[in-house]
């Protein structure tokens, strides 16, 4: 599903280089769930946003599902992560003046599903549903808690039928008990959809859940189980 080969990441600012990540390699079959921690500035982020194409590395090949994503023209890119990738960031990113059920529909309005709007809309009911959220289609964003805004956003995410779910600190801005909901969450849809999971967090006990677990330090990454 996915395989990083020596992926360097090296900004350019005036007067130095910056490096982020350095020779990175690793490589998930489909369905599998890896985490990602260290400290802040690290380059875990910066890994997460090459992996979405929404960046490119310096040097390396990143192939996901047999593409090398780092070569992709940016209508190319745009489609990729249209169609085959889902993202739920720290800040959920809804927009406050659709509903749920609207919000989650966003991602089709980019274009190019070969479905019809009604197809896509039951999957989105279908999906809130399983996030507990059957009774909060009609809610705006600001209606909701913590947590069930979160859960819009991995519906979000998923609307697509991704192959890829990255997840970039998705509790973060959580309490504890939501943070478990949110965790028992991921880990149910990667169980029952199949969705190959990337999680980069800083709570041990959520990259703990993963089947694989990555560190990143001074721009290198480790395998820590």
């Amino acid at each position: 599903m996915i395989k990083v080969q020596d992926v360097s990441k090296v900004y350019e600012m005036p007067g130095e280089s910056l490096r982020v990540l350095d020779g990175i390699n690793f490589e998930l079959a489909q369905g599998e769930t890896a985490s990602v921690v260290g400290p802040s500035g690290s380059g875990k982020t910066t890994l997460l946003n090459l992996l979405g194409a929404l960046d490119r590395p310096t040097s390396g090949t990143i192939e996901i599902g047999g593409r090398d994503v780092a070569r992709l023209s940016e209508e190319e890119a745009a489609d990729f992560r249209n169609k085959a990738l889902g993202f739920v960031f720290q800040h959920h990113h809804l927009l406050p003046q659709c509903t749920v059920l609207e919000n989650v529909l966003i991602p089709r309005l980019a274009g190019g599903w070969d479905e019809s709007a009604e197809v896509t809309t039951a999957r989105a009911k279908e999906l809130l549903g399983e996030v507990g959220l059957q009774e909060r289609l009609g809610h705006f964003p600001y209606q909701l808690s913590g947590g069930e805004r979160m859960s819009t956003a991995v519906a979000r995410a998923l609307v697509n039928e991704p192959d890829l779910g990255l997840a970039d600190e998705p509790t973060g801005s959580l309490d504890a008990e939501t943070t478990e909901k949110v965790a028992d969450l991921l880990a149910d849809l990667n169980r029952e959809k199949g969705v190959t999971l990337i999680v980069v967090t800083h709570n041990a006990d959520l990259a703990r859940r993963m089947q694989t677990r990555f560190e990143i330090r001074s721009g290198e990454l480790s395998r820590l189980g």
